[in-house]
């Protein structure tokens, strides 16, 4: 007997939602997407529209197996939802002027910096140039808007 408890639901979504996203925005994303998403204009747009459409793709591809295989209870209106919802909140934040200036609003402008050669105490070499870094304050801001996303795209496929 398959357990299909709303709570069950959700973290069988969440699961298949959040191996998704790190499959599209890591392996699936093109390095022209990556590297152009956040420019001003409309080339920076199309690249992140690019980017979010082949995001979500992958996303429904490692969704319906665990749909299928798990008979899960889902609505079209709920599945469609959550994929909006998060596939928008996903665009959002990867155009990086908006998640920049939510961060300075929020007093982590500092943060984001991190990593780079705008934080105040960014590592250098002996020789003065920028060192090389596990990450940047950008990219774990980044993320971890897209991961509280999921969970509420998760929650809404789950829950309609």
């Amino acid at each position: 007997m398959t357990d299909t408890s709303p709570a069950a639901v959700f973290a069988a979504v969440y699961v298949a939602l959040y191996i998704g996203h790190s499959l599209g925005d890591h392996w699936v994303q093109s390095s022209c997407q990556a590297a152009s998403k956040g420019q001003p204009g409309w080339s920076g747009r199309l690249a992140c529209a690019r980017h979010i459409l082949s995001l979500t793709t992958t996303k429904g591809a490692v969704l319906a197996p665990v749909v299928l295989m798990l008979d899960l209870p889902l609505t079209l209106v709920g599945l469609v939802a959550g994929l909006f919802l998060d596939a928008a909140s996903h665009y959002w934040a990867d155009r990086r002027t908006t998640l920049a200036r939510l961060a300075g609003r929020c007093g982590k402008a500092e943060f984001y910096s991190l990593g780079t050669a705008d934080h105040p105490a960014a590592p250098t070499t002996a020789a003065g140039k920028p060192a090389a870094h596990l990450g940047t304050g950008a990219y774990a801001l980044d993320q971890s808007w897209h991961i509280l996303w999921l969970g509420i795209a998760a929650l809404i496929i789950a829950a309609i």
